[in-house]
């Protein structure tokens, strides 16, 4: 049992560690916050992070509910979310801003916003589709009460890793470059792509499955 809980939580925790990816945000945070001080970097991104935890656990308690309210089974969203996830994983697997994210036009026009916390960088940037889906997805293959609980353990410490990350932005950006943070970035798009195939394929079979 024990065994099978830390499986469970080393791929929830990944899963949405990888889908979140704060290192591969560090570059927009920074261009977004480069005028601020290091106070008012420091409480934008507390306040994001925040929020983005907040509307990552609304989905994560409700989302079943939600699926209920409009008759989506899970294995739907794990196609659904499977196919945005990927299209995610793509632009970052070139380095690029995702535009289901953030596209680059809105980060710029965030430059001179008092509530940039809220938009772009909480939400979509940190929780966006593809974040949502995601803790949706995970807490539907939840069994039983122990691993809803590892879900939104994984969500909480993703999201306190996030905030150190924001708060050090500038050093590690510093420190790891502008080439490291590419890297960086496509390597975690091509741990996502493998995790939006892995979702996608998983519905497919089971939505098929009973017809067969």
């Amino acid at each position: 049992m024990v065994a099978e809980n830390l499986g469970f939580f080393i791929y929830v925790f990944s899963s949405i560690f990888v889908v979140v990816s704060p290192i591969s945000g560090v570059v927009t945070f920074i261009s977004l916050t480069s005028k601020m001080t290091h106070k008012e970097k420091n409480d934008i991104a507390k306040k994001a992070v925040t929020l983005a935890c907040v509307i990552a656990l609304f989905f994560a308690v409700t989302g079943s509910m939600i699926l209920k309210l409009f008759s989506i089974s899970v294995d739907s969203l794990r196609v659904a979310g499977g196919l945005l996830l990927f299209s995610i994983a793509f632009d970052m697997m070139h380095a690029k801003v995702s535009r289901e994210s953030i596209t680059e036009e809105e980060i710029s026009q965030s430059q001179e916003r008092e509530d940039i916390w809220v938009f772009p960088i909480g939400l979509p940037l940190l929780t966006g589709p593809g974040t949502i889906s995601t803790v949706i997805v995970l807490m539907g293959m939840a069994d039983g009460v122990q691993q809803k609980v590892i879900v939104v353990i994984s969500i909480i410490l993703t999201f306190v890793i996030c905030l150190i990350v924001f708060y050090f932005s500038r050093r590690l950006h510093k420190f790891i470059g502008y080439n490291g943070m590419l890297v960086f970035t496509r390597l975690m798009g091509l741990l996502l792509a493998a995790l939006a195939v892995d979702l996608t394929a998983t519905g497919i079979i089971n939505i098929f499955q009973p017809v067969l």
